[in-house]
């Protein structure tokens, strides 16, 4: 009897501490929705720059937006250009951590990437932390930067 009394203790006490893990877990990773649509956009984006389809970057870049990359900074008209040509190919992006944060109409998101792409023809794996600033102007969010910051693959966003 004593022997199924503290097998009982031990099941409450091992089901507690896992409810316990997985909600600090989950309120670790839960956004609201206009932080998930921003985290969802930003997928988006990854994927139009891989595919190279610089209609939809077009509609998402603000004419004075600005991208600041390893080479240079530069505005939209030359980042579409860069990818429309394949100067920089953003063939796959891994993406390991994401942070939003919200500041009115302005959203900075964080992101904590492997790179894999094509650079005036060599490949190269790169890990970057990747900041994003977008502002909602009317019903869209628009892309006001983009900056690329080397970092190591032991890098990690705090959120």
């Amino acid at each position: 009897m004593k022997t199924l009394i503290m097998s009982l203790i031990a099941v409450a006490s091992f089901q507690y501490s896992f409810a316990q893990e997985n909600k600090t877990n989950t309120a670790a990773k839960s956004y609201t929705a206009t932080e998930q649509e921003v985290i969802q956009l930003s997928k988006d984006k990854w994927q139009w720059m891989a595919d190279k389809n610089v209609d939809k970057l077009k509609l998402l870049f603000d004419d004075k937006s600005k991208f600041v990359h390893m080479s240079g900074t530069w505005k939209k008209d030359e980042e579409l250009d860069i990818i429309k040509t394949g100067r920089i190919w953003y063939k796959n992006v891994k993406v390991h951590d994401v942070a939003v944060e919200l500041f009115g109409k302005t959203a900075i998101l964080w992101n904590r990437i492997t790179l894999e792409a094509i650079v005036r023809g060599s490949e190269v794996v790169t890990e970057f932390t990747v900041t994003e600033t977008y502002q909602k102007q009317a019903k869209e969010w628009k892309l006001l930067a983009l900056t690329f910051s080397s970092v190591r693959d032991t890098h990690q966003i705090q959120k």
